[in-house]
């Protein structure tokens, strides 16, 4: 009885290390680019980091029921959602640059959309709005970016 029980043992472990491996594989690879995409929308160094270790840590999670969705777009797709989940939701002038100036919608969507080129109907699904609003919020803030 023993014996299969450390057999069971040593497969989990082994399962364990397998799964530390590929996410930190992940994690290497994409880890800048989510980065600069939780920047983007934060504006704020410390804010970033803390939102996007949330996400890789809410990905870690789930990893192994991930099946074959990406990891990227999971990644990504928390860091949305903690974000605009984080309160900032009307505030303007977190951080520097120029999405200073946005509210936080408005960064939402000028970051899924152009930054990292996300479909207007998945950019509306994400936060919940029509097409046609995130259009009318993009084209606000390019307006704004632009001025």
């Amino acid at each position: 009885m023993r014996a299969s029980s450390g057999g069971a043992r040593e497969r989990q472990e082994a399962g364990e290390r397998r799964r530390a491996r590929e996410f930190e594989a992940f994690a290497g690879g994409a880890g800048g680019r989510l980065l600069r995409t939780a920047l983007l929308l934060t504006g704020d160094r410390e804010a970033a980091e803390r939102l996007l270790t949330r996400a890789l840590a809410h990905t870690y999670a789930a990893w192994d029921g991930l099946g074959g969705e990406d990891p990227y777009e999971r990644t990504r797709q928390e860091l949305v959602a903690r974000y605009a989940r984080s309160g900032r939701c009307h505030r303007r002038g977190d951080g520097d640059g120029p999405l200073a100036r946005l509210t936080s919608r408005e960064r939402l969507v000028v970051v899924l959309r152009l930054y990292e080129g996300v479909a207007e109907e998945q950019t509306a699904a994400a936060l919940g709005v029509s097409v046609e609003r995130v259009r009318a919020l993009c084209a606000r803030a390019v307006l704004t970016v632009a001025a």
